[in-house]
Order: C-alpha cells, then structure tokens, then sequence
C-alpha cells in the first residue's frame, strides 16, 4: 500500500511538472525587430529569443502564437494564453487590466515622415490598439489618427501618399529607413511616462502573479549572466 502511494505521489507530481513545463506566448509578429514572419513562416525577433532565454532559464519550453495586438490583452484575460511578449508598454491603462514583469526594453517614440513637416493637422498612421494610438487621441487633438492592424500596411499607405506620417516605436521606425531614403524623423522623440517612458514588459493575467515572479527571476539572471546583453546586441548593436 505504501509502495502504491508513493507511485501515485511521484506520478501526480511529475503530472504537475509536466503541465507547467510549456509558456504560451502571444504577440503580433509584424512588428520588426521585436517580432515578424521569416521566409518559414516561424516568428522570429528579440522578443521571441528573450523569451526562449527566459524559458530555458525556468526549463521550461515556449510556444508563440500570432494575434492582432488589440486582441493580445482580451486573450490573456480570458487565459487562452500565458503571457503576451510584443513590444508593449507598461502603462497604468493596462495594468488596469493585466499584470506585468519589470520593464526588459527602454522605449521611446518618435513621428517619421517623407518630408520634414508640422504633424499637426496631418493623417497619422498608427497600431490599433496601442500606446501610439492613445497618445494621439488624448494629447496630440490635431492630429487624426488613422489606425492599422499592423504597421507594415501603415508604411505602404505613407509611401502611397494615403496618410501624412507615422508614430510608432523608435526601434520600429528604425527599421524602414534604409527601404526609403526620403524617410525622416519629424520632431523629437517622445517619453511621456504615461505611456512610454515606463518601458516594455511581459504581460500575465492578474490571477498568475507567480508567473510574473517567475519571469522576473528569469530576466534579473539573464541580465547578470549577460544572455540579455548578447539577444539586445544581436538586434540593436549598430
């Protein structure tokens, strides 16, 4: 009888391990070079290997599931995943709604266009969903904001000529200039702390504070054994 328990003990634990051996992450992967599509078809990015790096830390395995980003922080609330891992800025707004880890990106961000000129007045592409968005609607009246599901169509529409200028991450915006040689940033560079000074996090369900803690584990021991440093130079060393 005893042997018998101690079997059903052990099996019932290894159950247990092995049910929180995988964390699903969710993100929107056209976000370069956070997260985007490759040639495979697989989601690549620094927040996709600082996610496997902080997996590989708690042994633990990833999965990345692909969403629009105003619909990552409804699916974590209805838990149809662990965490969203997609360049998103801790604000107050959101923490409203979910829990986040300590800040793994410092951000900033900035307006781009094909001509140096005025925003106010002008047809601003942004992510629907996001912080960019919020900025424009609550501080920036003059200005209308044209939302995207994905900022890939927002700088096709820019270089058609359908909306005036862009407002998205600086690290994002980055990233088109060396497809269009007539890009350029207009005005400085933005760090309310409302909404992006305070940096990006991992995004939880309120309920599963452990993860959180988890994750913050996770993230102070890559930093000091300098995984983070090499995931961040990868990316953005230039």
């Amino acid at each position: 009888m005893r042997k018998t328990a101690l079997a059903m003990l052990m099996a019932l634990t290894a159950t247990a391990a092995n049910a929180q051996q995988e964390i699903k992450f969710v993100m929107e992967a056209t976000y370069a070079p956070f997260e985007y599509m490759d040639e495979n078809n697989e989601i690549q990015g620094f927040d996709v290997d600082l996610a496997n790096a902080l997996c590989a830390e708690l042994k633990a395995s990833c999965s990345f599931h692909n969403q629009a980003f105003d619909s990552l922080i409804p699916a974590l609330r209805f838990k149809r995943y662990d965490a969203a891992i997609s360049a998103m800025d801790i604000t107050e707004a959101r923490l409203e709604q979910v829990a986040f880890t300590d800040a793994y990106y410092d951000n900033a961000a900035a307006f781009v266009a094909l001509q140096d000129a005025a925003i106010e007045g002008k047809r601003v592409g942004v992510q629907n969903g996001s912080t960019h968005q919020s900025y424009l609607l609550e501080q920036m009246k003059g200005v209308t904001p044209v939302p995207y599901g994905s900022y890939q169509d927002a700088f096709i529409d820019l270089q058609n000529g359908r909306i005036d200028a862009i407002f998205g991450d600086t690290a994002v915006v980055a990233e088109w200039f060396p497809k269009n040689d007539k890009l350029t940033y207009v005005g400085d560079a933005v760090t309310d702390k409302a909404y992006f000074g305070n940096g990006f996090g991992i995004a939880v369900n309120q309920d599963n504070q452990a993860l959180v803690d988890q994750l913050n584990q996770a993230l102070s021991a890559i930093k000091a054994n300098g995984q983070y440093q090499e995931i961040f130079d990868k990316y953005f060393g230039n």
